[in-house]
C-alpha cells in the first residue's frame, strides 16, 4: 500500500532512496517525502502527488547527506495532501510509516493531555513520532520499545534522530518490512526490489522486532531489546519478478494477498465494545432514513453488488436494486432523495460508473462510493467514499479488490441495519466475530492451491464450463465464470442452479464440466439435486463444498474441500478457489495471466 526506502553509509543517501522508492511506485501512492540528516540536524522534504515532485524538490543539486528514510504514502487517514505526507516529525525525531494505528485517537488525547507534542497532520501515524519522542531519555531503543507498548494496530516503521546520527531504527508489525548490508551501506525497504540493484542479500524482520541499522550491521531485538538471529536470506529473482513477491505473476500474488487485504479494510471499522460498525463520521444518520438502495457497478464489480444486495436486504431488510452501470442511466430509474446509490470502481476511474453517479447526483440523491483509489475521480464526486484497502492491484483480472469490495459490503449492510433498528447487538457481535475470523479462514484455503492445481491440470482441456450457485452464492458462480474466460479465453458460464433444466442442462455432457459452489447450508440438498440431474447425463462434476459432505463425492470427480463457515462468509471465501483453479488452468493454457487480450485494468472509456 506505501512504500519505504531507508539508506545509511558512506554515499550519497537521497539519490538511493529516492531510486528506491522510484521501484516501488507500482504500488500506488498519492504523496512522497524524506527525512535526511544535513550538518547535523534532520531535514524533511515532503510533496503531494507523484515522486517527480520529490524530485524536483531535492535532485536538482541534492543536500549531502549519508542517513535518509523516504516514503511514498497512500491516504488512509488523512487527505493526500503535503502536511500529511510523511515523514512526521517530533523534537529530534523523524519517522515514516506503514499500515494503521487502531488507537491513535486515544493516544492522541493522551499525549495531549502529557503535553507532548503539537499534533499538525491528520494521519495515524504523527502519534507514534510524539510517543517516542515522549519516552525518549537517552536510548532510542528503549523510547521505541516503550512506544510500540501502547500502539495497537500494524506498522512498518524507519527512525531517525538527531541524538544517532549514524543509524536508522526499524520496526514491524503485520506489515513487510526487509533490511540489508552491503558493500555500499545500509539499506531497508518494505519491499525487495526497491533495494535489490544494491543487495541479494536480506534480512526479512518478524513481527515485533526493533533493528538498529548500521553501514555495516543489522541488529535485531525482540520487543524487550534482548538481541535474537534473523536467518540472511538470498534472493535469485530478478528486479522484475520480485516486485510480484517471488510469484510467477501479479494475480497469484494478490490472491494470495487476499487475508492481509481483507484485515486491512476491516481494521479500525468494528467496534467490539460497543456492537457497531464504524464507517465514517454521522454514518448512523446518513443509512437511518433510507427508504431504498440502489448499487450500480461493472463486470467484477457488478457481482460485488449481487451479493450486497442479499447482504443489506437479509441484514437490515431494505430493498435493493441492483444495475450494470452501462444500463442504470438509460432506464431512467426512479429515484428519490430519500433514497442511496452505492457506485463501486476498484479504480475509481471506470467511465460507465462515473457516469451513473453524476446522474443520480442529478435529482440530488447522495451517493456513496466503494472504490480502492484515494483522489480518484469517482471518489471526489461521491458524497462520501469507502476505501478498500485492497493496495494497488496490477493484474487486470480483479481478484483482492473482490473480496474486499464484498467485505465492505457486508459492513454497509450491518450498519444499515443497526441505523434502522433492525439488528440487536447479540445480533452484531456474532456479525463482527465471522468478519474478524476471515482473514484466517482465508489464509487455510489458500494453503490448498496445490490440491487446484492438480484439478486444474485435468480440466483445462475443455471448451467450456458451467458454473452453478444458489442464494447469496450465485454472484459466486459468475464470477467464478468471468474470472475463467477472463484469463484463460474459455467460454464459461455463471447460472443460477435452479435454472438448470430451465435451459442449460441441455448442454452438459462428458465436454462441459460444471463446477459448483455448493457449501453445507439450508439449499444443500436442492444443490445436490442439481448435480444429481448433472451426473446423469454423465457431466464432469468439480464440487467446492464443506468439509466431511461426503454425499457429492459420490458424483463429483474433482471435490475442493472447504472449511466450515457462516453463511454471511461463504461469498467472500469461496471465490478464493475459484479464482486460484482460473490462475492454474490459464497458467496450463499458456495465455497471459496479468495482460489478458483485448482486456484494460481500468475501463475509462464507455
Amino acid at each position: 500500500m506505501c512504500g519505504i526506502v531507508a539508506y545509511t553509509g558512506p554515499g550519497e543517501g537521497i539519490p538511493l532512496v529516492i531510486e528506491g522508492l522510484s521501484r516501488l511506485e507500482y504500488r500506488g501512492y498519492d504523496s512522497a517525502g524524506l527525512a535526511f540528516f544535513h550538518d547535523g540536524r534532520i531535514v524533511i522534504e515532503r510533496a503531494a502527488g507523484k515522486l517527480d515532485k520529490l524530485k524536483a524538490k531535492v535532485c536538482g543539486e541534492p543536500p549531502s547527506s549519508n542517513a535518509v528514510i523516504g516514503h511514498t504514502r497512500w491516504a488512509t487517514h488523512g487527505r493526500p495532501t503535503e502536511i500529511n505526507a510523511h515523514p512526521h516529525v517530533s523534537g529530534k525525531t523523524a519517522l515514516v510509516h506503514n499500515g494503521i494505528i487502531e488507537n491513535y485517537l486515544e493516544l492522541r488525547d493522551y499525549l495531549t493531555a502529557k503535553g507532548a507534542g503539537d499534533f499538525y497532520s491528520d494521519t495515524d501515524s504523527e502519534v507514534i513520532a510524539h510517543l517516542i519522542n515522549y519516552f525518549y531519555k537517552g536510548s532510542l531503543p528503549e523510547a521505541l520499545a516503550e512506544a510500540l507498548a501502547m500502539i495497537e494496530g500494524s506498522y512498518a516503521l524507519a527512525i531517525l534522530h538527531e541524538d544517532h546520527p549514524d543509524e536508522i531504527y526499524l520496526a514491524r508489525r503485520s506489515s513487510p518490512l526487509v533490511a540489508a548490508v552491503s558493500a555500499e551501506g545500509g539499506f531497508a525497504a518494505s519491499d525487495i526490489p526497491a533495494v535489490l540493484k544494491h543487495t541479494r542479500d536480506f534480512v526479512f524482520l518478524e513481527d515485533d522486532d526493533i533493528a538498529v541499522l548500521t553501514r555495516g550491521a543489522v541488529t535485531v531485538m525482540d520487543r524487550s531489546l534482548k538481541k535474537v538471529e534473523r536467518k540472511l536470506h538470498h534472493i535469485d529473482w530478478s528486479a522484475g519478478a520480485a516486485e510480484k513477491g517471488g510469484y510467477r505473476h501479479f494475480m497469484l500474488k494478490e490472491i494470495n494477498e487476499q487475508d492481509r487485504a481483507v484485515m486491512d479494510t476491516l481494521r479500525g471499522r468494528l467496534n467490539r465494545a460497543q456492537a457497531d460498525i464504524m464507517l465514517f463520521d454521522g454514518d448512523t444518520q446518513f443509512f437511518k432514513g433510507r427508504k431504498k438502495i440502489f448499487i450500480v457497478a461493472c463486470g467484477t464489480s457488478w457481482h460485488a453488488a449481487l451479493v450486497g444486495k442479499y447482504y443489506i436486504e437479509g441484514l437490515a431488510r431494505v430493498p435493493v436494486e441492483v444495475d450494470l452501470a452501462s444500463e442504470f442511466r438509460y432506464r431512467d430509474p426512479i429515484i428519490t432523495p430519500d433514497d442511496l446509490v452505492i457506485v463501486i470502481s476498484q479504480s475509481g476511474e471506470t467511465a460507465d460508473t462515473l457516469a451513473a453517479l453524476r446522474a443520480a447526483k442529478e435529482p440530488k440523491v447522495p451517493v456513496l462510493a466503494v472504490c480502492n483509489v484515494v483522489g480518484s475521480t469517482i471518489a471526489r464526486e461521491a458524497d462520501t467514499t469507502l476505501f478498500t484497502y485492497a493496495g494497488p492491484e496490477i493484474g487486470v483480472a480483479s481478484t483482492k479488490a473482490f473480496t474486499t469490495q464484498l467485505v465492505t459490503l457486508y459492513l454497509i449492510a450491518l450498519k444499515v441495519g443497526i441505523a434502522k433498528g433492525h439488528l440487536p447487538k447479540s445480533a452484531v457481535h456474532v456479525h463482527i466475530r465471522g468478519l474478524s475470523e476471515l482473514p484466517e479462514i482465508i489464509e487455510s484455503v489458500l494453503k490448498d492451491s496445490g490440491r487446484i492445481e492438480k484439478i486444474a491440470h485435468d480440466f483445462y482441456r475443455s471448451n467450456d464450463f458451467l458454473f452453478l450457485g444458489r442464494g447469496m452464492n450465485y454472484p459466486i458462480a459468475l464470477e467464478g465464470a468471468l474470472k475463467l474466460k477472463e484469463i484463460s479465453y474459455i467460454h464459461a458460464e455463471g447460472y443460477p442452479a435452479g435454472e438448470l433444466k430451465h435451459g442449460p442442462l441441455a448442454l452438459v455432457d462428458r465436454n462441459m464440466p460444471v463446477v459448483a459452489v455448493m457449501p453445507s447450508n439450508a439449499m444443500a440438498g436442492k444443490m445436490f439435486s442439481n448435480l444429481k440431474e448433472v451426473a446423469a447425463r454423465d457431466g464432469r462434476i468439480v464440487a467446492l463444498t464443506t468439509e466431511g459432505s461426503n454425499d457429492v463425492e459420490e458424483i463429483a470427480e474433482a471435490v475442493i474441500p472447504m472449511p466450515p463457515m457462516s453463511e454471511w462468509q461463504e461469498p467472500i471465501v469461496y471465490i478464493v478457489p475459484l479464482q486460484l483453479l482460473s490462475y492454474h488452468v490459464a497458467v496450463n493454457k499458456g495465455t497471459d495471466v496479468d495482460q489478458p487480450r483485448n482486456l484494460a485494468k481500468s475501463v475509462t472509456v464507455e
